[in-house]
């Protein structure tokens, strides 16, 4: 018998008990298994891949929790029977089924459906009295019967808590209820007083980490055998994507809420700062936020944060020009991308100014145009200018709620509206355009990646803009931007439209897309020329002179090339055929692999990835001329080539450490055989039945040496002899939505460099999986040892083209290679309408193990060719001049 004076304990388990006596001190409930909290783990369940959401449990269970949380509340879901099967997987893994379960559901169907699974004594999370008291019981009476505890929500009739009062008040009417007429030992009542977000910028938030504090040390003195439990992420929501800030925030609020009686709580135990080894100044600063302490502690917090990013480095250590005046100090701050003291040097310019306004189009603007000056002349770099961006940005936010009270709005010099065009993914170079664009005082309204014209031209009018900007980067969207100049010219618009991206050219868009509009066009090269395009056609006065300089050069460009010399270079395709290059498979037998099939790595380990990586197309994303190593030391780009690099060598270190992205990869090594331009990928070793024809271009250039096709490096099936072809897809891409999440979402500079980051790994993963091919499975150079700069020179045996490529431009061959290794079920990789693939951080294509083989340019087909090579695919003349039409004979 336990007598009425004897303290109660709360008895929980898995396959072991769990006794919460006051030794224990504080519960962890692992938050990682919950698909509306975890980003990952919800991706996990959605593409069907529970083993490795049972990974993510695991993770939990070793970083140190006592109680895994499971939530499967997802519109995509049948949560019932996701939960269901989750919890059935785990019951069979030994180190998590040892633990108990807390089951996470607003829908008390699934509570039902996931207590029938339990196989211990586990947690329902959570009821409330927010339907009323009749519903509250029947629910708690049910839980009851399956022998489970359960968690109170302080939420009732009237709405969800916020004041330690009301707290108090709606928590204690549940427990008279739950003890009294639901039969609950106290014990087993667990209370939520609700954990709000604090420095939010909200005055009324302020408070919240106080109410709850105040409301469990009175829940815990009425009720001492109940324990007090809550979703602690959420109290540092308003910080999210700075995650020592974040963790020092759980830290220093666990320590006062334990304090006060909390005993339980819903956190990643693997993230959790221990709260004397939290930098002295950064503790102070949350004690100051969690306590409510002085009215400017989200202000001091928020101008701290930035510094305790990464391995917190300091922006600047010389600080000497913190004596100058302050629009000097604002436009060194924007020179420099130093956004630490901008708050409060904006602040002081405010003051100083008749109007927010004022500072804006003074100091602000004078920096941020001296910024655009050093730019064209090439004294400041696209890094440097997008982290100027970040600054400009920060400044404006702290004036906007000082603009609208005044109720003035600065003078825009242009409204631009931009997007990636349909069936394309990839904007790293329109997001740099744009920032460039907004920080010399226009203003981007971006409408993404894979946008459908008619959204581009109804957003146009509905934004008022005053220019369109259209980017591409596969040779699809080169038809896509000449339907959106046709529908623009259809609507009768005049605005004028901009064209960017790698495959655009002034030759396309001069012979293609401005004869078809009658609005102004222009080809923009790169970033560092758009504003002053921009800023020409934006304005009223030089817009007419500069359009009509664009229309006489564009068709003095038609007018030559109508003229030039047509003399023919390029030789029948019969010809070309006969000089096709001709392996001699007697001497040279082709390798056989080692192990054919499919290969599927699911998470290659990132930090394995780095060595591989070519930092010179790195560089060149962000327009900076030279090779890897030798910019650092450029006279003229080595400053800024030197930073961005440094910059870039603290991310991809968080990138791997706290592992952002999942790099996966497939091959497959398959039988084949060449006959004429075509491989033919056998079902088998027996060779008797074609699975697919891979169909390829030749070159018809009139040259010395031989005519080459991709086919000619597979020995043809007359030659005797058994070859393989070998295909692959790699990303790098997965996570990459969540890992823009950890980032501010002003801050372009670190956004664009997270994406930057992503392909460079994602070719590095295409160079490792190569290397491994070479070595392993086929294994026809299983003593190849190069270093890193070799890999990047490529001598090695073999090739790997792409499709989209120069040796096989057609992106539609893509759709095979999918098919043949189930890439999208298989690793999460899809393909467009447009043949591009998403995510974006993805590379695909074959490989050819012929010690001949080489990289060559496909260049000008006939269209001879082209009616050959339609064929041969089984498609009309009209698709495949739309696949090739740049490759295409004038």
């Amino acid at each position: 018998m336990t007598s009425s004076n004897e303290r109660r304990y709360t008895r929980l388990s898995g396959l072991e008990p769990l006794v919460i006596t006051p030794e224990l001190n504080f519960i962890n409930i692992g938050e990682r298994t919950n698909v509306t909290g975890s980003a990952i783990f919800k991706r996990l369940i959605l593409e069907d891949r529970y083993e490795e959401a049972v990974e993510v449990a695991q993770q939990q269970v070793e970083n140190g929790a006592q109680i895994i949380d499971v939530n499967m509340d997802e519109g995509l879901l049948d949560a019932e029977q996701a939960m269901t099967r989750f919890l059935n997987l785990i019951a069979a893994e030994p180190e998590i089924s040892r633990v108990p379960v807390m089951i996470d559901s607003s829908k008390f169907e699934v509570i039902e459906a996931g207590l029938r699974c339990l196989q211990g004594k586990g947690v329902v999370n959570s009821i409330s009295l927010k339907e009323g008291e009749a519903a509250f019981l029947e629910q708690a009476r049910r839980i009851r019967r399956y022998g489970a505890a359960v968690v109170v929500m302080a939420f009732d009739e009237t709405g969800q808590a916020d004041r330690a009062e009301r707290m108090v008040e709606c928590l204690s009417r549940a427990h008279a209820l739950l003890t009294r007429e639901a039969g609950f030992p106290p014990e087993d009542i667990i209370f939520d007083p609700n954990i709000f977000p604090v420095a939010t910028g909200m005055a009324e938030h302020d408070n919240y980490s106080v109410e709850f504090i105040e409301a469990t040390r009175e829940l815990k003195r009425r009720f001492p055998d109940c324990h007090v439990s809550g979703g602690v992420s959420n109290m540092s929501f308003s910080f999210r994507g700075n995650n020592p800030v974040r963790e020092a925030m759980h830290s220093v609020f666990l320590y006062h809420a334990t304090r006060a009686g909390m005993d339980m709580g819903i956190v990643n135990a693997g993230q959790l700062a221990v709260y004397d080894d939290i930098d002295p100044e950064l503790r102070e600063l949350v004690e100051d936020v969690v306590l409510n302490r002085r009215p400017d502690a989200t202000e001091r917090l928020l101008e701290a944060a930035d510094r305790y990013k990464g391995d917190g480095r300091k922006q600047e250590r010389d600080e000497a020009w913190r004596d100058r005046p302050v629009a000097e100090r604002l436009k060194y701050a924007l020179v420099k991308g130093i956004d630490k003291y901008v708050i409060e040097d904006t602040e002081e310019a405010r003051q100083a100014h008749a109007s927010s306004l004022e500072v804006i189009e003074g100091p602000l603007m004078d920096g941020m145009n001296h910024v655009g000056d050093l730019f064209g002349d090439g004294k400041m770099f696209l890094p440097q200018v997008v982290k100027s961006a970040r600054v400009m940005k920060k400044a404006v936010a702290h004036l906007v709620p000082y603009l609208e009270r005044e109720k003035k709005t600065g003078e825009k010099k242009g409204k631009v509206l931009m997007a990636t065009v349909k069936g394309d993914v990839h904007d790293i170079g329109k997001n740099i355009v744009g920032v460039v664009l907004a920080c010399n005082g226009f203003d981007v309204h971006d409408l993404g990646v894979m946008v459908p014209t008619d959204r581009i031209l109804d957003e146009a009018v509905k934004e008022d803009v005053d220019l369109i900007g259209l980017s591409g980067l596969i040779t699809p969207s080169l038809d896509e931007m000449v339907n959106v100049a046709r529908a623009m010219q259809k609507r009768g618009m005049d605005l004028p439209l901009l064209i960017g991206g790698a495959t655009t050219s002034r030759a396309h868009t001069a012979l293609k897309i401005e004869p078809v509009y009658d609005g102004p066009v222009c080809w923009v090269k790169d970033a560092s020329r758009s504003v002053d395009v921009v800023r020409k056609l934006a304005s009223a006065t030089h817009r007419p002179a500069y359009a009509e300089q664009l229309a006489r050069d564009y068709a003095d460009f038609r007018d030559r090339h109508a003229n030039r010399n047509t003399r023919r270079t390029l030789i029948d395709l019969a010809s070309a055929r006969e000089r096709a290059f001709r392996g001699d498979w007697d001497a040279q037998a082709p390798a056989a692999p080692r192990q054919t099939g499919l290969t599927v790595h699911e998470d290659w380990p990132l930090e394995d990835l780095v060595p591989y990586i070519d930092w010179t197309p790195f560089f060149q994303t962000w327009e900076l001329a030279g090779r890897f190593p030798a910019i650092l030391d450029d006279e003229v780009v080595g400053e800024a080539a030197s930073q961005l690099y440094e910059d870039a060598q603290a991310m991809l270190d968080r990138i791997v450490r706290e592992r952002w992205l999942t790099a996966k990869a497939i091959c497959a090594l398959l039988p084949a055989a060449s006959e004429g331009d075509d491989v033919l990928v056998y079902t088998d070793e027996t060779r008797d039945q074609v699975r697919e024809r891979l169909v390829f271009l030749r070159q018809q250039a009139d040259k010395a040496s031989a005519n080459y096709c991709l086919a000619d490096f597979v020995a043809p099936a007359t030659a005797g002899v058994a070859d393989h072809i070998g295909l692959f897809a790699v990303t790098t891409g997965h996570g990459l939505d969540e890992a823009r999440s950890k980032l501010p979402a002003n801050d372009d500079y670190a956004q664009i460099l997270l994406q930057a980051l992503a392909d460079r790994l994602a070719e590095a993963l295409a160079e490792a999986l190569h290397a491994r091919v070479r070595r392993e499975l086929w294994g026809y150079a299983p003593e190849e040892d190069l270093d890193p700069e070799a890999l990047i020179r490529e001598q090695y045996r073999g090739i790997r083209p792409a499709p989209g490529y120069p040796a096989c431009p057609d992106h539609s061959e893509k759709a095979k290679l999918f098919e043949l290794m189930g890439v999208k079920e298989r690793i999460g990789i899809d393909l467009t309408e447009s043949f591009a693939m998403h995510p974006a951080a993805s590379v695909s294509g074959y490989y050819f193990s012929h010690p001949d083989s080489k990289y060559f340019v496909v260049g000008k087909v006939s269209r001879e060719q082209l009616e050959d090579y339609a064929r041969r695919k089984g498609i009309s003349v009209e698709q495949a001049e739309a696949w090739l039409r740049p490759n295409l004979e004038d």
